[in-house]
């Protein structure tokens, strides 16, 4: 009889799972702006590649929302003095190919991080302000830093953890390639053709528990009318980046939905100061090299920034969709000075620094840029250039696809570069280390400084900051830092974008400050 019972049972639980498998699959496909560039985590940090990335590999401390530092791979983390730190790693976790998550695989992923070969934006910022790990016990790491590093949770929270099986000999391409992709996120790795699309499916076993979808297909569309017409067409049920032009019709339309923030995204330019000499794309307007770089003169940089209508580019050419930019995060966020404000438009200001400076009748220049990665990326340099040459700056322009563009701007071809950041710590001390600290990669300052910018009081301010462990006192030396960066033109803030999704009828979408598309915010609404 019991023999009986069991068999019954059995067939009962085998027949349940076979009507669940045997169910609709729950797929979804999202309309991307930006090409994802490599599926390796550690080689380019590009948002659209970690917003991608993060379906596979996880951090060890993630990020909610609006940026809070939440739980991932590790449950806690605490301060054991200003040099220690302990976390611990939250236990049965699996890789995607079922071997276990352990402490050694954290220290796998620190070591792989600076060495990732040919990296156009490296990782390796986050990193460096460790200088010893130690495995107490699988689930148990003490990291120690040369000095008090209040941002370490932060940092780590920009690392995504790799599995040492099966990433000891990898090379990026055999993340690219599906190889090595292999981390412990709710979604699998299936198939990436650049420029093409993302296939990733479910990983049932996943620790947070089940998504609401079986299968994600990520399909780039970096044209914007294609984006548009593939959601109102439903061979996508959700786009990113809408148009500014579109965002009025999908608002009188019931059968869409729009979600939209204000990014931890500014939209800036920086300006070539490798050397003295004339900067690439720079020239007098005969052509023939200038005597010496006009933008080592605070004041050129300070006209060129003059010079732009901020208010213009809202409004006209973002559609009131921009937030004008005075600093590197607006201003609700930690660390931003409130007395630092959008430089306003003065021409004549302009030309009379330009004047002040040795070039009253101008110079010639280009002004380089994407023309697929930014809100309106092309138009806003386009916008740029007019108002140069109303000062007498001999402007061209020249976009080109993300791919080429930012490798090329990383090895300093260019003399002016429009560009955007995301500061993911949600903080401005973070992107002065990145963006505007003396470049010193040893110590991770000034890894993503493409323009070269320097300037010792501003360092002295920051290092400060970043050593400070009082959270006001921190504070209030970021602030500092920024006032001494943005008074001197580090470099030339546009905007803030403002991020906008839109779902076909019965999705809906939790907006990010990060700007990030993630399948797991992505909800059917029933």
């Amino acid at each position: 009889m019991l023999r009986t019972l069991r068999v019954a049972l059995a067939a009962f639980a085998l027949g349940a799972f076979s009507l669940a498998h045997a169910a609709p699959e729950r797929s979804v496909s999202i309309g991307l702006q930006a090409a994802i560039t490599s599926i390796d985590p550690h080689y380019h940090n590009l948002s659209p590649n970690n917003s991608m990335l993060i379906h596979i590999f996880e951090p060890l401390i993630a990020r909610d929302p609006n940026q809070k530092l939440v739980p991932a791979l590790a449950t806690s983390w605490k301060a054991i003095d200003d040099l220690t730190w302990e976390f611990k790693l939250r236990k049965n976790v699996k890789f995607h190919d079922g071997s276990a998550f352990t402490a050694d695989d954290v220290v796998f992923t620190l070591n792989r991080v600076p060495n990732v070969p040919n990296s156009p934006s490296s990782f390796a910022t986050f990193t460096k302000p460790i200088v010893d790990v130690k495995v107490v016990d699988p689930h148990t790491l003490i990291f120690k830093t040369a000095s008090p590093h209040v941002l370490l949770p932060s940092d780590l929270a920009s690392v995504l953890i790799v599995s040492k099986l099966n990433g000891e000999k990898a090379t990026t391409a055999d993340y690219n390639s599906g190889k090595a992709a292999i981390g412990t996120g709710p979604y699998k790795f299936v198939e990436y053709i650049q420029n093409q699309h993302v296939l990733l499916k479910a990983n049932y076993g996943h620790w947070a528990g089940e998504q609401p979808w079986d299968k994600v297909t990520f399909k780039i569309l970096s044209n914007p009318a294609a984006r548009v017409a593939a959601l109102l067409s439903r061979d996508v049920q959700m786009i990113e980046t809408v148009p500014t032009s579109d965002i009025a019709k999908f608002e009188k339309d019931a059968n869409f939905m729009l979600a939209d923030k204000v990014s931890n995204r500014v939209i800036y330019v920086h300006l070539w100061q490798w050397s003295d000499k004339s900067p690439p794309f720079v020239t007098a307007k005969d052509g023939k090299p200038l005597d010496k770089n006009p933008f080592k003169d605070a004041r050129v940089r300070k006209a060129l920034s003059m010079a732009i209508n901020r208010d213009a580019i809202s409004d006209r050419v973002m559609e009131k969709k921009s937030v004008p930019a005075a600093q590197l995060l607006a201003d609700t966020f930690y660390g931003t000075s409130k007395k630092l404000k959008p430089q306003k438009y003065d021409p004549e200001g302009a030309k009379k620094l330009l004047a002040e400076a040795g070039y009253p009748n101008g110079f010639a220049m280009t002004v380089h840029g994407t023309n697929n990665r930014y809100i309106n990326d092309d138009k806003i340099a386009q916008t740029i250039a007019q108002f140069y040459s109303r000062i007498g700056i001999d402007t061209k322009v020249e976009t080109l696809p993300a791919g080429t563009y930012f490798s090329r701007a990383t090895n300093g071809e260019f003399g002016y570069m429009l560009l955007g950041w995301g500061t993911e710590s949600g903080e401005q001390g973070s992107s002065l280390r990145s963006l505007l600290a003396t470049r010193n990669p040893e110590k991770g300052m000034g890894v993503n400084n493409r323009g070269r910018y320097s300037n010792p009081a501003m360092d002295e301010q920051l290092v400060k900051a970043l050593v400070t462990m009082d959270d006001k006192k921190r504070e209030g030396l970021i602030q500092a830092a920024a006032e001494t960066a943005m008074n001197d033109t580090a470099l030339i803030p546009i905007h803030y974008e403002v991020s906008t999704w839109a779902t076909a009828k019965g999705y809906r979408y939790t907006p990010r400050t990060d700007q990030y598309t993630l399948a797991m915010d992505l909800k059917p609404v029933k």
